[in-house]
């Protein structure tokens, strides 16, 4: 079992960063004084909050100045975990709400302190957090949290009753840059998800900005958690708004509703809105690279995308030897999201990671988002504890300086198996190996893929009923295509011999009709031999 599986939140999503760095760019350059605590209340409203963001952000961005001292800021992995928030000293405990606030320690990879309020009856005031409020399992660090000042906090957790009305469960997390993480019914955190994107993966340095306050609404029992967060960054501002529903009986997913008001400093050459992250190590199409018991390892194996005509795409995950980037062009989607399909222990095989219960992530924009493209980044990793898989919507129209800007969107955090969500067939596995023939020895640059459709009006199609298989192969020559319908399990599979030129980038596209219609989802791939 590896390390990233305890409960620690966003561990792989910071140390993605550009080519997996271990620290993020934006927390390098620390040389103004945090803006002025305010110890009274004050009257706090979305309206105001955001007016506040935008006059922000007509100055000149100041990178934040934070004193660590030194036994914090030193902490490796394993002795930054040792400290961990005193339950007893949970914020609201005891509340016929549920809902309990905590708090992350400053130090290891999260040196830029935060700031976080509690909004009651319109009024906001700080929420004081302490040493006292952490039990530091280490002598020296506990030693130091003593003698030294309090040098705040990195970011904040919200607990809550979300599996069993008896037992207190992590629903939400904020850590790290803007990222951060929620849970539905009998998930373990996954993927996480991101407030904004700024160039990634393109020819400038990627911009990471920052939630620097948060404010968090008291909750009153049976409604939602309200959350606020001030984003900075070189090029941007913006005033965030979660409304967080967690699952329930009536329903297992956490929703999160989220309302963001973006105010540019300057242009920005990519602009990534309501951005995923998640990590994909392998499956049934790349195992051969990796020597290891576990059939299956990854968070995310597929991106969904649902498109405004209602066709659903399924793009399912890649982890080659260079980076891959795909653009799928749309305008006005219903969703698109990262998914993990496959819920049963066996095609994991990891009694720790479970990943059989890591989260989908799907994305539902609110509103006429107009053109533009959903974008998936595949970045190369040879661990599963990298975070190398984003996915991002692009407008078409580029964020200039002085330009203002709101995107408003549902996240829906839980299992969204295809059966109970697509309709449609949908697409069970991808599976790849060696083409040709069998048991002979056939061309280096003949890939075989066999994809498995299930669901839908394939399960119950009479016998006889005929079905045709619609593919294409961008960039490669299909040599073979065949596809019948699998008895063991009542699968229809498709297997198809792919040829290639090596270093080729082939796009790869299938679907089933049949009775006049489309029965399937889109089956997409982007196949990226070796040079």
């Amino acid at each position: 079992m590896t390390r990233h599986h305890t409960p620690l939140p966003n561990r792989r999503a910071v140390l993605a960063g550009i080519g997996f760095s271990l620290f993020l760019a934006s927390t390098t350059s620390l040389t103004r004084p945090l803006l002025a605590q305010q110890d009274e209340r004050f009257a706090f409203d979305f309206d105001s909050f955001s007016a506040r963001m935008k006059a922000m952000a007509a100055a000149e961005h100041q990178p934040v100045t934070a004193e660590i001292p030194a036994a914090f800021n030193s902490l490796d992995y394993d002795a930054y975990r040792l400290i961990q928030y005193r339950g007893e000293a949970s914020k609201w405990a005891g509340d016929a709400a549920g809902y309990q606030l905590q708090a992350f320690h400053l130090g290891w990879l999260y040196n830029e302190p935060v700031k976080v309020y509690e909004i009651e009856g319109g009024e906001a005031h700080p929420i004081g957090f302490g040493a006292a409020d952490f039990d530091y399992h280490n002598a020296e660090v506990g030693a130091a949290a003593q003698a030294e000042a309090f040098p705040g906090v990195a970011g904040l957790r919200v607990n809550y009753p979300l599996n069993r009305a008896d037992a207190i469960d992590e629903l939400v997390t904020f850590l790290g840059a803007s990222y951060f993480r929620a849970l539905g019914r009998n998930n373990i955190y996954g993927a996480s998800a991101r407030g904004l994107v700024l160039n990634s993966w393109v020819d400038v340095p990627e911009e990471f900005p920052r939630f620097s306050e948060f404010y968090v609404e008291k909750p009153n029992e049976g409604a939602p958690l309200v959350v606020y967060a001030a984003m900075e960054s070189p090029s941007v501002t913006g005033a965030y708004r979660f409304v967080i529903t967690p699952g329930s009986d009536a329903s297992q997913e956490t929703v999160m509703d989220v309302t963001a008001r973006l105010y540019f400093r300057t242009d920005v050459k990519e602009l990534g809105v309501a951005p995923l992250t998640s990590m994909f190590l392998y499956a049934e199409a790349n195992r051969g690279g990796f020597d290891d018991y576990r059939p299956q390892v990854h968070d995310s194996n597929g991106l969904l995308v649902e498109r405004e005509s209602g066709e659903v795409m399924w793009r399912a995950l890649n982890n080659s030897a260079w980076l891959g980037n795909s653009y799928l062009a749309e305008t006005n989607p219903k969703a698109f999201g990262l998914y993990q399909r496959g819920r049963d222990f066996e095609a994991y095989q990891d009694a720790g990671a479970h990943y059989e219960r890591r989260p989908s992530v799907r994305v539902e924009p609110v509103g006429q988002w107009g053109q533009g493209m959903v974008r998936l980044v595949e970045i190369p990793a040879k661990l599963e504890a990298d975070d190398n898989i984003v996915a991002f919507w692009i407008p078409a129209e580029p964020a200039l300086a002085g330009e203002e800007r709101e995107y408003s969107y549902r996240l829906i955090w839980g299992d969204l198996n295809p059966e109970d969500t697509v309709g449609l067939a949908y697409v069970a596995e991808t599976r790849g190996g060696v083409g040709g023939v069998s048991g002979v020895e056939n061309a280096s640059n003949l890939r075989k893929f066999v994809v498995d459709f299930k669901g839908g009006e394939l399960d119950t199609m009479p016998a006889g009923t005929p079905i045709d298989v619609l593919a294409t192969v961008g960039g490669g020559v299909m040599r073979t295509s065949v596809l019948s319908r699998i008895d063991a399990n009542g699968a229809w599979r498709l297997v198809m011999d792919v040829e290639a030129e090596p270093g080729a980038t082939l796009e790869l596209k299938a679907y089933l009709v049949g009775l006049g219609k489309k029965l399937t989802e889109t089956w997409l791939y982007q196949w990226r031999p070796a040079a």
